[in-house]
């Protein structure tokens, strides 16, 4: 199996798992401060991934933590997850996560601009192309448009770029290290939203929403970080696209929600100048 097939089926393992997530984020959300919800999933996950790391022999409080790379990381995952999670609790699934997938358009940018990745100008038409798909869906300016929806924007940059920069970190950091650095980011983001929205008790349904996604969740991160690291950005990013699949099926058997007809063609124009995109950078590299 190569790196990048075995990146791709654990990229596409890690969208189902999160698409789970997101169900039961969004079921404790009804009565649970976002904070909250946020402190919880990282301060259950990140022992998870301490255990982990120990079984496999490798330190967690070590001096590669505070490497640029795994800082910034980090900081990124910090930045995405705050989006993510307000918009979730306010919004559509489906629509949530249809502007969550120009996540790959803007790892593809953000390669170009920052890893010196070489990007014509048909991939830039694409990454454009997605962008404009991102605001039909979204809408601003026009009616039904839903400020929170900007958070989604901040979630989408957040999470691009921590996808972006793991390929910086040292090969010597296991992903299990990496993994529970990044949900100590996330707890501590977490704190700092219940410092501003306060917290609630958590009863036995909400509790046993949120080990749902506490479960489901850690899995998935694992996954992603695991598939980000292992193959080529640029081919294992596209597969974030079937988390909308999941996505919608969800939404529409557990919220009974039947996405309007701008986000099903926004949706279908991210997605295909994504896959536009990916298709570019394969014929680019088989012609190099």
């Amino acid at each position: 199996m190569t790196d990048n097939l075995k990146g791709s089926l654990l990229m596409i393992a890690a969208m189902a798992l999160f698409a789970v997530e997101d169900m039961f984020i969004k079921l404790a959300a009804d009565s649970l401060p976002s904070g909250q919800i946020v402190f919880i999933l990282g301060a259950c996950g990140a022992p998870l991934f301490f255990l982990l790391a120990w079984r496999r022999g490798e330190a967690i409080f070590i001096q590669d933590a505070l490497h640029p790379a795994v800082l910034a990381r980090n900081l990124g995952e910090m930045v995405g997850t705050l989006g993510f999670i307000i918009a979730l609790a306010a919004l559509p699934l489906a629509l949530v996560l249809a502007v969550m997938q120009a996540m790959p358009l803007v790892v593809t940018m953000g390669a170009a601009l920052f890893l010196g990745e070489s990007v014509g100008w048909r991939r830039w038409t694409a990454i454009v192309v997605g962008f404009c798909g991102v605001l039909l869906v979204i809408r601003p300016g026009m009616e039904g448009f839903d400020p929170t929806a900007l958070w989604l924007v901040l979630g989408v940059l957040g999470m691009g770029g921590r996808d972006l920069v793991s390929r910086r970190i040292p090969a010597r950091l296991g992903n299990a290290q990496v993994s529970a650095w990044g949900l100590i980011a996330v707890t501590l983001l977490g704190a700092l939203m219940m410092l501003r929205g306060g917290v609630t008790a958590v009863a036995q349904q909400n509790a046993l929403w949120l080990l749902g996604g506490v479960i489901f969740g850690t899995v998935g991160y694992l996954a992603i970080t695991t598939a980000a690291r292992t193959g080529e950005v640029s081919i294992v990013a596209p597969f974030r696209y079937v988390r909308l699949v999941f996505a919608m099926a969800i939404g529409l058997v557990v919220f009974a929600e039947i996405p309007d007809h701008y986000t099903l063609i926004g949706a279908a124009i991210i997605v295909g100048s994504g896959l536009y995109a990916f298709m570019r950078q394969r014929a680019v590299a088989r012609a190099q």
